[in-house]
């Protein structure tokens, strides 16, 4: 119990530290732009309620959940044939590299043209930038593949489908998830910036409608919401990596008790 108390402590420490600057930083301000701490939590309830919650945040969720799966198949599956090929690599890496380089809200105008101004649009700009860590760790992640263990796979005639996931995917899930985090981020960027375009719903739009309304209060309220929803879905990320790399994190403990 105790120890489970001390991790408590030290993950609230820092946020409790931060809210309490902004509290005094802020107590005494009269900008528009930069109202008291005390003044957007007195607002949260009043602007967030259950109606806006179900027309604005629940709609982003879905379109972040639909790109980054969508990023997340095409850059596992993707990262896996790229990884395994040494010639598929030498002719992907090039154009894989240029268009790593173009930031993806530089495409939600030529994605609008195909794609509408709809949800699809929405979740095409979330996916088009999603996908780049993932590719990129989880070629990585299959070209560091203990060429032992892979020997040692095919002596014992595991191939095809079962070689794959047991050995290739099992063996590149730590790099695979390290992009699947890096992911998760960019995907909370890109849904905001994508709502800001030719959009009648969602936590994007709702921050543009308040700063351009002048409801400086309501348009921190929204911030706040955005951290929060950052905050959670980075819980429930660490619930599934810790389930899904037990076995990672069990030989990694392993290693640091052993002398």
């Amino acid at each position: 119990m105790r120890p489970f108390l001390l991790r408590l402590l030290f993950v609230l420490a820092l946020p409790a530290l931060l809210v309490a600057v902004w509290w005094l930083a802020s107590d005494g301000s009269t900008n528009v732009y930069w109202p008291p701490l005390r003044t957007i939590l007195r607002t949260f309830p009043d602007v967030w309620t259950g109606e806006r919650l179900r027309s604005d945040l629940v709609p982003s969720v879905l379109r972040l959940l639909a790109g980054y799966a969508a990023a997340a198949v095409v850059g596992v599956a993707l990262g896996t044939v790229i990884g395994s090929y040494r010639r598929v690599r030498a002719v992907c890496e090039p154009v894989l590299e240029f268009l790593r380089a173009v930031p993806p809200p530089v495409l939600v105008p030529v994605i609008m043209l195909f794609a509408g101004i709809g949800d699809t649009m929405k979740i095409a700009v979330i996916a088009s930038g999603c996908v780049w860590p993932i590719l990129l760790n989880t070629v990585e992640g299959v070209r560091a593949v203990d060429s032992v263990m892979a020997e040692t796979a095919r002596s014992y005639g595991i191939t095809g489908v079962a070689r794959l996931r047991s050995v290739v995917l099992r063996a590149a899930s730590p790099q695979i998830f390290a992009g699947l985090r890096q992911a998760l981020s960019i995907g909370i960027i890109l849904m905001v910036i994508s709502e800001m375009f030719a959009a009648s719903n969602g936590l994007g739009f709702t921050v543009v409608q308040f700063q351009r309304s002048f409801a400086i209060p309501d348009m921190w309220t929204g911030i706040l919401v955005l951290g929060l929803l950052g905050f959670l879905l980075s819980v429930v990320f660490q619930l599934v990596e810790r389930r899904m790399l037990g076995w990672y994190h069990g030989l990694r403990a392993v290693s640091r008790r052993s002398p």
